[in-house]
Formats: C-alpha cells, sequence, structure tokens
C-alpha cells in the first residue's frame, strides 16, 4: 500500500518492511494486525488448514464475500494467508522458519497454547532476539477468570461496562460494538509499536501482553479513578437519559416530537433561556447533579414538544452542544460523512467489489486505503515458501 503526501509527492508507509505474523482469529488480534498493515507493514495470516480463522465462516445478517464473511474481510483485508497445522512436524518447521525472518508475531489462544506449541516467548525470543512477541488474551496469565471464555460481552458484564449504561432501575446495557475486543486490539498495536521504536534503539525485540478485562478496566479510567477514591460508593445511574453516572443534568439523550436529540456538557440556566423553560433557572448550580433527575424530567417533556430539527435551530446558534441521534443511513446522507471519504472498496482475485470501512489514521495528510480484500484460505502458502526457502 502506498500514499501521497500532503505535496503529491508518492511515499513509503511508515512500517514498510515489516513483516508482521497473525496467528490469531476473530477480532483483537486480527483488527491490530489490520492497522499494523494499514500502515504498511506485510502481514501473513497463519490459519488452520481446515476452515482457517473461525471469523471466515461468522456470517453478519448472511453477508458473504469471495468464499467467506464479509466480516472476515473486514477485519482481514489486505493480508496474505499461510495454512499450517501446528501439531504437524513439518507444518511447525516451516512455521519456525518464517518467525525467524518476522518482525512481529501476534497471537490471541488462550494462555499456556502457545507453550505447548513450541512456540511460547521463551523458544521464539532465542529462535529470533529481533523479534516482536504479541499476545492478547481474555483475562490475562493468572487468576480464576484465566481460563474463563475471552468474549466481548461477557467482558462488558464481568468488568462493569454494561452495568454503567441503561437508565436507574432498568437493566444493565452493553455496547452495541465488540468495544473491548476492538480496543484491546488498538492497545496491543501501540505496545507493539512501541516495541519497534525500542528495537531501533537497542536492536533487541521484546514481548507485549494486552487482555480484554485490563482494556475494559482502563476504558472506565475516568469513572473508575472516581470510585477508587470515594470510599466504595457505587455512583447512582440517571433515571431519566441516563448518559453518564457522574456528570450533571442534562446531559443524555432525549426524545423530541419525531426523533431523539442528544445534549452535553451545558449550563442549565442558559438552556433555559434557549429553549424556553423558566423553570429550570430554578436549579442552582450546585443542584445540577444533585437534582438532575428533576431537571431532566422537566427537559424530557418539554423537548418532546417540537421536532429535533426545530430544537437544532435554537440550540446551534447559542452554542450549546447538542446533536441529532442519526441512523446509518441519515449518517451517510450528511455532506460531513461525504466529506471524509470514510468508506473504501476491496476487490477479490475474480474482481468482485466489497465496500468497507476505512484505516482512519491519515499520513502525511493522506487517507490510507488498499484494494485487495482479505485472502482465501492458503492462498499464499506456496508462493511464501519459494521465498522464504522452504
Amino acid at each position: 500500500m502506498r500514499h501521497q503526501g500532503e505535496d503529491g509527492s508518492p511515499g513509503a508507509l511508515p512500517l514498510d518492511g515489516v513483516v508482521v505474523l497473525d496467528f490469531s482469529q476473530f477480532l483483537a488480534g486480527p483488527s491490530c494486525a489490520l492497522r499494523l498493515g494499514d500502515l504498511g507493514a506485510r502481514v501473513i495470516k497463519v490459519e488452520r488448514p481446515d476452515g482457517g480463522d473461525a471469523s471466515r465462516s461468522l456470517f453478519l445478517a448472511e453477508t458473504a464475500f469471495d468464499q467467506d464473511s464479509a466480516l472476515f474481510h473486514a477485519i482481514n483485508r489486505g493480508k496474505q494467508s499461510y495454512t499450517a497445522d501446528l501439531k504437524h512436524e513439518g507444518d511447525l518447521a516451516a512455521v519456525k522458519a518464517l518467525i525467524a525472518r518476522a518482525d512481529v508475531l501476534i497471537h490471541n489462544f488462550r494462555p499456556g497454547i502457545m507453550d505447548r506449541l513450541g512456540l511460547g516467548w521463551d523458544r521464539v525470543c532465542a529462535l529470533n532476539p529481533r523479534l516482536i512477541y504479541a499476545g492478547v488474551s481474555g483475562y490475562g496469565p493468572d487468576g480464576p477468570w484465566r481460563d474463563r471464555p475471552g468474549q466481548d460481552l461477557l467482558v462488558q458484564s464481568l468488568s462493569g461496562i454494561a452495568w454503567l449504561s441503561g437508565d436507574a432501575g432498568g437493566a444493565p446495557v452493553p455496547a452495541g460494538l465488540s468495544i473491548t475486543d476492538m480496543m484491546a486490539g488498538a492497545q496491543l498495536c501501540q505496545g507493539i509499536l512501541a516495541l519497534l521504536v525500542r528495537r531501533g534503539v537497542t536492536g533487541k525485540g521484546g514481548r507485549v501482553d494486552v487482555s480484554l478485562i485490563e482494556t475494559a478496566i482502563d476504558l472506565q479510567f475516568e469513572h473508575l479513578s472516581v470510585y477508587l477514591n470515594r470510599g466504595g460508593a457505587m455512583p447512582a445511574r440517571s433515571d431519566v437519559a441516563n448518559g453518564n453516572v457522574y456528570l450533571a443534568a442534562p446531559y443524555g439523550i432525549y426524545a423530541t416530537a419525531d426523533d431523539y436529540l442528544a445534549l452535553a456538557m451545558t449550563p442549565v440556566d442558559r438552556l433555559s433561556d434557549v429553549i424556553d423553560l423558566p423553570p429550570l433557572a430554578d436549579f442552582a448550580p450546585d443542584r445540577w447533579f444533585a437534582d438532575r433527575d428533576a431537571i431532566k424530567a422537566l427537559i424530557r417533556d418539554h423537548l418532546a414538544t417540537r421536532a429535533t430539527a426545530d430544537w437544532l435551530a435554537l440550540l446551534e446558534p447559542a452554542g450549546i452542544w447538542a446533536a441529532p441521534v442519526l441512523d446509518w443511513p441519515a449518517l451517510m446522507a450528511e455532506p460531513a460523512f461525504a466529506a471524509l471519504d470514510a468508506t473504501q472498496q476491496v476487490r477479490s482475485p475474480d474482481g468482485a467489489a466489497l465496500t468497507l470501512t476505512r484505516c482512519p489514521i491519515r499520513v502525511d495528510g493522506a487517507i490510507l486505503t488498499s484494494p485487495r480484500a482479505a485472502p482465501r484460505l492458503g492462498a499464499d502458502r506456496a508462493s511464501i515458501d519459494r521465498e522464504f526457502g522452504q
């Protein structure tokens, strides 16, 4: 993949020449490898011969592309596929030959599996002292949760994230995205990049590990930093339009006459003037948190009387932090979405096209895109074996 700088001149991407072996599957590890690939690395996906990465057959809404699920292409576009049975002596020897020449190895096997395969850190760093060895697990290497299934919804539930959402008295509400998976992938990517920088100074590789549960805990640093220093009292969720357990009214999402409207941090007395709701002015600033449910109930009932566009016509010129709540069709109809150029097309070997999101990072002012879809299972083993002298 190449990009052009702001002056239009072609340039190499930051990770050109870096070889990444991606042993991971599903989302956290593959999303990390994807981002390294977006930044110029060559990513070789090492997969089981019998089916490969399980997400090849994980069809969301039965959406398929080029023999596999569209989801698989979304998080594995631009990679190469190398099939190997790690329990087969010949295949394991071939994989070790790749490791000896690679820069980064990513895996998300449960703790202890790589050691049993003969590919644990101690063995691998002896084989290639310059290697960056990166692992992602569900719950870390130790402790009573060590062998639990490392799945995003379960981690959201165990970590407190699901509890934070939803109104008081209602059920916990998980995020609608696999946020701990994707953020763990991002954290792993940061660790890899840091070790690549260190290797540039010392010449030695290193090991980086993240877990979904530690990622989920870190995601809550705002809230946990308050909780840990206030005597252990759990915060209360709002009864009305709960948006953040520690923020005062009016923070939250409200129904309007035709849709929904989000209100962020806003002085309640200022909001009272702008939307012509005099009772709000009766609440002193030092009560905006303590009386948030009473304040929000007044706002809720008032906003329900007019359409979202009518309220925005008042709020936005007044500098009030507000936004409509958009679904995907509405988002994509916005000129702002078109200005971002946020999607790209990838193509299969037979020329079929699939529209996906692109890398959100810009380098030298340029958007990073790649036209290659995810690889067919094992498509690159023969050429890689020839290249690496197998």
